[in-house]
């Protein structure tokens, strides 16, 4: 049966970008940055790592250096946006199998030139139909699992991927490509194989007892008992036959045919490993979940910030709200005026403010009835905004605003809250993609835990998701994340999209559990307050405050701002050690769109090990005037390159 895995939560009034324009009908000129011909042609692969990269004509930036060059050939080749974005989320599938992939899930957001509008798709994972409000809770002991590695390693936490149906649903949407056309490369790179990295083998390494809590997984990931050495080469041959598969035969393949059987039966019956001493529960899942998802299509978050307008990810995400409230909070300071202590500080009391409402009204909208209006209302951040005091920190936790009862004025301060639990891990991954023809997609997507749940799907080469994970442990009935069947559980990622006067002006996003959240808030804060350049807010180091009493910062962050912070009394606690990747928060990546069609991609530098930003042509990186807060080509430097799309 042959049916449609979208559900559109809008009247569809858009198009698809660029749908006059036949893929391939366009050559873009130039070449990879940091990739020469003799070079191309003795190796095919490509470990070159380009934290930032200034020029025209399109751009894709990711973590990986192999997942953007993919991504930059479907541009150049005349793909738009959407096809480069499908097509590097699948090629991460492959270089980042621990962190994204066909047995997870994620959020994706669009901006069609041709239309102004902004939408999303929202691909969560589901919970199965069967799933127990307990199923979290140990038979034996009555007692919770505890999270790691016991809850993460099972079939009970592995939700209905929806990455699958995003992909599908993206190119139907605004793609030009069909689904083979985009998953083609991706099943190239996994066939060739790429060359591991420290990052790749470390995060084996970390996972060694979770996967050898399996017979499935060890195969793959960790060949005669130890992981991949750096330099390697590492093929998936498995993934690579099923991306060809899924190519010919569409999506139904996945979530009606033997692949959907073949999950369902692993999570009812985990491939359990008879050495592992973790308990591995089993979960609930059926054929007929997988055969019931829908990707979501729905309409964005909006708030606008200082003159841009900012749009990011509904529920089931929190991330577009809460950066949205974040952000509108903030919006009641002249932070520009500040001096970095008290502009930092502000930041951190109104990132602890929006979690305590996230906390208490964000879950899933189709089964919460979330206050989306009030809580990115400007009377209701008015009102949340006046319980930051300008000379110190609150005590922490802070209680949630009341969002059936405010007026934008000060009262009587709320009484203390309780924190927003934490459950979910620093993985994931994030890429940003515009086109020549100004279309942008923002996509963050994820099978939660770094390495998922741990368990390998035999001969098809993805692990699975441990996303159910992220529902609230114990079920209490007042609480919006608590487990239902069927339900997405809360996500903090968010993919998001500035506008200026109706144009880009900022595409974002990044991995990192719940830091997302202040990761993204922060970046913006940066660019747009802080007047730091593009490169320099995804650099600069960060902190973030979760409405916990200790704020969650790098030693960086505390080595360079400590001082500063220190008349304010929050109390910095250093995410890890300096030199451990423990102690990065996030991971982004994004495209700041400037005159004349300039476009800025950047990546991290070095967070887990530095990501890849490519342009299709590029220019020269000139430094700013002093004083200055742009960075790229100039006008004139453009007109020398006598840049056309035509070769």
């Amino acid at each position: 049966m042959v049916h449609s895995r979208t559900h559109i939560q809008f009247p569809h009034t858009g198009r698809r970008a660029a749908a006059g324009v036949a893929a391939g009908a366009i050559l873009v000129a130039g070449t990879v940055a940091g990739l020469g011909t003799n070079a191309a042609q003795a190796d095919p692969r490509y470990p070159d790592k380009t934290p930032t990269s200034v020029g025209y004509g399109g751009a894709v930036t990711s973590v990986d250096p192999e997942a953007s060059k993919v991504g930059l050939k479907v541009l150049k080749r005349g793909g738009n946006a959407t096809d480069a974005a499908v097509a590097t989320a699948a090629a991460l599938g492959v270089t980042e199998p621990y962190s994204a992939g066909l047995g997870g899930g994620g959020y994706f957001v669009h901006y069609d030139a041709s239309t102004g509008e902004v939408k999303t798709i929202d691909g969560r994972e589901t919970a199965p139909m069967a799933m127990p409000n307990n199923a979290f809770i140990n038979p034996a002991t009555k007692e919770p699992y505890n999270f790691t590695p016991e809850l993460v390693t099972s079939g009970v936490s592995v939700g209905v991927p929806g990455t699958p149906a995003t992909w599908e649903s993206a190119l139907e949407q605004w793609g030009t490509y069909s689904l083979g056309e985009a998953l083609k490369p991706a099943a190239r790179l996994a066939s060739r194989g790429f060359i591991v990295d420290e990052t790749f083998r470390q995060q084996t390494l970390d996972n060694q007892e979770r996967f050898e809590a399996y017979t499935t997984t060890p195969e793959l990931f960790l060949p005669g008992g130890d992981a991949p050495e750096v330099g390697s080469v590492f093929k998936n041959q498995a993934l690579a036959k099923t991306y060809r598969m899924l190519g010919r035969t569409g999506m139904d393949a996945f979530y009606e045919g033997p692949i959907a059987d073949e999950i369902a039966s692993l999570v009812r019956n985990p491939p359990k490993s008879s050495t592992t001493d973790l308990p591995v529960p089993a979960g609930y899942m059926e054929a007929s979940d997988l055969a019931d998802y829908e990707a979501l299509i729905q309409d964005p978050t909006h708030v606008s910030y200082r003159g841009y307008d900012v749009y990011g990810m509904a529920p089931s995400s929190s991330g577009g709200s809460t950066v949205g409230e974040s952000l509108n909070i903030l919006e009641q300071y002249d932070l520009s005026s500040m001096d970095d202590g008290a502009a930092l500080h502000h930041y951190l009391e109104a990132s602890a403010l929006a979690f305590a409402d996230r906390g208490a009204y964000l879950g899933d909208s189709a089964y919460v009835d979330v206050p989306l209006d009030d809580l990115l209302s400007d009377k209701f951040a008015a009102e949340r905004a006046c319980e930051i005091d300008p000379a110190t920190a609150a005590e922490k936790p802070v209680a949630p605003g009341d969002v059936n009862n405010y007026d934008g004025k000060c009262d009587a301060p709320n009484p203390s809250g309780t924190p927003d639990e934490d459950t979910e891990n620093r993985s994931t991954t994030n890429l940003t993609v515009a086109d020549q023809w100004g279309n942008v997609v923002e996509y963050t997507l994820t099978i939660e835990q770094t390495g998922g749940s741990g368990m390998l799907v035999p001969g098809r080469g993805f692990l699975l998701n441990n996303e159910l994970t992220d529902f609230s442990t114990v079920y209490e009935a007042d609480d919006p994340n608590r487990i239902q069947p069927g339900k997405r559980p809360r996500s903090s990622m968010a993919p998001t999209i500035v506008l200026e006067g109706g144009e880009p002006f900022l595409a974002l996003g990044t991995p990192g559990g719940s830091t997302i959240i202040t990761t993204v808030s922060q970046m913006i804060f940066n660019r747009i307050d802080r007047g730091m350049t593009l490169p320099e807010a995804i650099a600069a180091p960060r902190a973030s405050q979760r409405n916990t009493p200790e704020v969650t910062a790098e030693p960086e962050f505390i080595d360079s701002y400590g001082d500063d912070l220190a008349p304010y009394k929050h109390d910095l606690v250093p995410s890890g050690d300096q030199f451990t990747s423990e102690a990065q928060i996030g991971a982004a990546t994004a495209i700041e769109f400037g005159p004349n069609g300039r476009l800025t991609a950047v990546s991290e530098p070095t967070r887990r090990g530095g990501g890849s930003a490519l342009v299709v042509k590029p220019a020269p990186i000139i430094p700013p005037p002093e004083g200055g807060d742009d960075i790229g080509a100039t006008k004139d430097a453009k007109q020398e390159l006598n840049f056309s799309l035509t070769e």
